[in-house]
């Protein structure tokens, strides 16, 4: 498993910002940097890709994600991303950035939690050539000869292409969610099992710490995401402890405590529970998969 903190400083585009924008492939990357992004990554920045026409398959945590033409994939940080080989039938934009960044930028993003619990987004015709005229506005502003411009206007753009993604993310679901207070209260969930995730919360402190009762915040959580938060929280460290397989060589009792667990033998009854395979298992599928 490759890592990538600090990664994206390597092939930043602008002096005073963590930011990469690449219009059809244009600027070609290091060889080694392309290496280790074509291999499964922890993400240490937000990662997206724009396809304008033609079809790709990305892999994010641990599940094929292919899109076409009018679509776009996204990995946030933490996730497990890997790129496919480059395909000079597909046309479209690329964008990462990293949390420095995105504090610079006037609003905040409800998507960027992932409250649907998908990496992708459709864009129908309209918003997708404001879409695109967006990404050419950036691209050129980080890559055209000259004095380069100033981080105000890149961030300007980068807020109105944030936007858009926003929009789209949300614009297909049964209720105005964007604005729900119900949703804001979900964002709080997630962030709160982010923030304190191998802590082994109980729901009850959740929702506490949320001004909720306990009903109230399964409610909630049940409407956005088909779980109950037990079980929201369960899958959350369950994918955690597939991630770290990924990138780390330690022990099953090592992992349980690093996640949390006192019962190393309760945790692997738990992964095996839910991902369909013990730990040894789940290692030896991941040996077998690298040696191809």
């Amino acid at each position: 498993m490759q890592e990538t903190k600090g990664l994206l400083a390597s092939f930043t585009h602008h002096d005073k910002l963590s930011l990469t924008v690449n219009e059809n492939c244009a600027i070609a990357l290091p060889d080694d940097i392309l290496q280790k992004l074509l291999q499964p990554h922890k993400l240490a920045h937000y990662c997206f890709v724009f396809l304008d026409q033609g079809c790709e398959t990305y892999k994010v945590d641990l599940q094929d994600i292919t899109i076409s033409d009018s679509q776009l994939v996204f990995g946030l940080p933490n996730q497990i991303f890997t790129n496919p080989p480059k395909n000079n039938d597909t046309k479209g934009y690329k964008i990462g950035f990293n949390e420095n960044t995105l504090s610079l930028l006037p609003q905040s993003f409800p998507f960027l939690f992932n409250p649907l619990n998908t990496n992708t987004i459709t864009f129908d015709p309209v918003s997708k050539q404001r879409v695109k005229a967006v990404f050419s506005i950036l691209f050129q502003l980080l890559h055209s000869s000259g004095k380069q411009k100033p981080a105000e206007i890149i961030l300007a753009h980068l807020n109105a292409l944030l936007t858009e993604f926003n929009s789209a993310y949300f614009e297909h679901s049964n209720q105005e969610i964007i604005t729900d207070p119900k949703m804001s209260k979900f964002v709080e969930f997630r962030l709160a099992v982010e923030t304190h995730l191998t802590e082994q919360q109980d729901v009850h402190t959740i929702a506490e710490n949320l001004a909720m009762t306990t009903s109230s915040l399964y409610g909630i959580v049940k409407e956005f995401s088909g779980l109950s938060p037990k079980e929201w929280l369960t899958n959350r460290l369950m994918l955690e402890a597939q991630r770290k397989l990924h990138y780390s060589s330690v022990s099953v009792k090592e992992l349980a405590y690093e996640l949390g667990f006192n019962d190393p033998d309760y945790f692997s009854r738990l992964f095996k529970k839910s991902t369909g395979k013990s730990v040894s298992t789940f290692l030896a599928d991941l040996r077998d998969l690298s040696s191809k």
